[in-house]
């Protein structure tokens, strides 16, 4: 069992939560990216640079994990992927992408883009709050609860 991070819009305060975790329940995180990313030094940390280009660190994350992994994106279309093959997976605000909801989260990201498109949406998500780094934390802690033991 190991995280997959889609570490090139990650939060860092979500990146220093993941790194902490990973060395307390000893457990493989992976934080990909297609530029140079900081951690630190942990058996149990790893870091894995990708070639620049579109969806080239998703399709990373997606041909490496293996089911029954965890996968953090805010990538949709990532998420869906990874639930084919088994994963569990949430955003760095802590929210879960399920098989239930990521059909409904791929029409909605979808439409959205549309109308950003036809300009009809400006701006984006709401700043990172303290609150989202507590969902976060919290989510990661029940799931390695639940997963790594």
């Amino acid at each position: 069992m190991s995280i997959w991070v889609d570490a090139d819009a990650c939060p860092v305060v979500v990146k220093e939560i993941l790194c902490r975790a990973a060395d307390r329940w000893k457990i493989q995180t992976t934080f990909v990216a297609n530029q140079s990313i900081r951690v630190p030094p942990s058996p149990f940390i790893k870091t894995r640079q990708v070639m620049q280009g579109f969806d080239v660190a998703d399709n990373e994350i997606v041909e490496q994990l293996s089911a029954g992994d965890l996968v953090i994106t805010q990538d949709i279309p990532l998420a869906a992927d990874a639930i084919d093959k088994g994963a569990d997976v949430f955003n760095p605000r802590g929210q879960a992408f399920t098989r239930e909801n990521i059909r409904q989260r791929l029409a909605m990201r979808n439409f959205m883009e549309e109308m950003r498109n036809a300009g009809q949406v400006t701006g984006g998500p709401a700043a990172f709050s303290q609150s989202d780094r507590k969902e976060f934390a919290d989510q990661l802690d029940r799931w390695l609860q639940k997963n790594a033991r």
